[in-house]
């Protein structure tokens, strides 16, 4: 076996190529992909008379937003954070009334008697889990799924949003 000398300087170009073609010299890859934090999203739409109409979407991240519409003690956005805790807590409290996929009880043929100019609550879940959508209007057949509209209604408390959206007592449906 004959050596022939290589040169100087390409042997320091081949020997820098070398070098980044070699696994344990190049940056490691991430070994998770990144996973968007779960979201939650919890909006109400009006009523034939003064409910608050509002969106709060909150993530497991801890951040926080509230939109208030209409009838609100705060008009536009207001961001909040959450602890760990609280948003476990608010996504437990929905997790009886999270659907598989979407689910629209807000008219027929699912609402067999209905309640008119009642409000909506709409809930969104992205992120984390698979997405759900939950659309109620709290006239939707109180015997049927009253207790979801106790549900949602319940949920929102755990919260730090009460004071934007104001007294409670004669809105949606109570």
């Amino acid at each position: 076996m004959t050596i022939v000398p290589i040169p100087p300087r390409p042997a320091m170009a081949l020997l820098a190529l070398s070098a980044l073609a070699t696994p344990s010299l190049l940056p490691a890859a991430s070994s998770k992909a990144r996973v968007a934090p779960e979201t939650i999203t919890y909006e109400t739409g009006p009523c034939f008379g003064v409910c608050p109409v509002y969106r709060v979407t909150v993530s497991s991240d801890g951040r926080g937003v509230f939109e208030g519409k209409r009838f609100t003690a705060v008009t536009g956005t207001r961001n909040f954070r959450v602890d760990a805790k609280t948003f476990a807590e608010f996504s437990r409290r929905l997790r009886g009334v999270r659907p598989v996929g979407d689910a629209l009880l807000t008219g027929a043929p699912l609402c067999q008697a209905m309640a008119t100019d009642m409000a909506t609550i709409d809930v969104r879940w992205t992120g984390g889990r698979k997405s759900a959508h939950l659309a109620y209007n709290l006239g939707c057949d109180r015997e049927r799924y009253g207790w979801k509209a106790n549900v949602l209604q319940k949920a929102i408390t755990v919260l730090p949003v009460g004071r934007f959206i104001g007294p409670r007592e004669g809105h949606m449906g109570r």
